[in-house]
This record gives C-alpha cells, structure tokens and sequence, in this order.
C-alpha cells in the first residue's frame, strides 16, 4: 500500500530529510528566509529565482532549495558541492544541480539554462 501525497502550496519549499535528489537542487548562500524574499527591500534576482522555481514546479520538474544554516546535511551529501565550497568559500554560492550535474557555480541560472539543461 502507498503513502498518501501530501500536497504543499507552490509557494512553499520542501525540506527534505532523507536524501532523495530533486531533478533541480538549489545550494543557496545564506539568507533571512528560504527564498530571501523577505524584508524592506526585494531583491530583483532573488524574485526571478522564486518565479524560474514557481514555472519549472508548475510544469512538473521537482525543484528543491537548500538552505545551508538549516539544512546542512544537504550540503554534505553533495561531495561536488562541498569541494566548491571548500575552493571557493561562500563565493561558490549559489550553486545548481541539474539531475546531479552542477551547471552554475557563483550565480543564479536562468530559465531557459535550466530547461536546456534539463534536455541534456
């Protein structure tokens, strides 16, 4: 017998416990809330990122972000993720995993970068 699925609103982003890789995986840098999208003023890349995750979930493609002050063990897991942080420090941040490849290291992908490596 199955599990039943719990539906989570778009807005909110899973916290994961066991490992199990989301097709896109976003290391983020460290901030005030999951998305950083909080406080006085918005940051305009932080609001495309919230929307590429809102587009890439509405079509399917699971999309997980990972907060390194609350979700360590995330990082760690990565061994990829690690060794760049290792190298580069919080410079290396954030960093994107597409099916386990990382395809961005230092910034944010657009859209159409992760789509194109989701095709790959």
């Amino acid at each position: 017998m199955s599990e039943p699925i719990n539906v989570v609103p778009a807005q909110q982003i899973p916290l994961r416990t066991a490992y199990e890789p989301s097709a896109v995986e976003l290391f983020d840098p460290p901030m005030c809330c999951p998305t950083g999208l909080c406080g006085p003023t918005l940051d305009q890349t932080l609001l495309d990122v919230n929307e590429m995750v809102l587009a890439l979930t509405t079509e399917g493609v699971s999309v997980t972000r990972y907060q390194m002050a609350s979700q360590p063990q995330a990082f760690l897991r990565n061994a990829e993720v690690v060794g760049l942080i290792r190298e580069r420090e919080m410079a290396a941040l954030p960093i994107t995993v597409v099916r386990g490849k990382v395809i961005k290291v230092g910034e944010y992908p657009s859209l159409s970068e992760v789509r194109s490596a989701l095709e790959e």
